[in-house]
């Protein structure tokens, strides 16, 4: 479970990208947004950008392979995610970072 400030900027991000039924997002949509250049691996040259977005997208795990990243998903993603970040208002500056919001 994350705070409602950490909400705040998962569901800001995701919102970013609905273009239909509100409830998902086109997995493509997301590669010219998403700042993969700021991935640790590829700043030490260890993956290129284009893996970077690859691993992201595994990491929302499309369970049913339709190309979309589901709200769900992407929230259980983020709640996943937000428990290495001990600090509410890093976790939301890692969002706009992330995101270029």
């Amino acid at each position: 479970m994350v705070s409602a400030y950490r909400q705040a900027a998962i569901d800001h991000a995701f919102n970013k990208f609905i273009t239909d039924d509100g409830n998902s997002i086109c997995a493509a949509d997301l590669k010219g947004c998403y700042a993969s250049n700021l991935h640790p691996k590829v700043v030490s040259g260890e993956i290129s950008e284009d893996e970077a977005f690859l691993e992201l997208l595994t990491n929302f795990c499309d369970k049913n392979n339709d190309g979309r990243v589901h709200r769900e998903e992407w929230n259980a993603y983020y709640c996943k995610m937000s428990e290495g970040v001990p600090n509410d208002e890093h976790f939301c500056q890692l969002m706009c970072q992330v995101w270029r919001m």
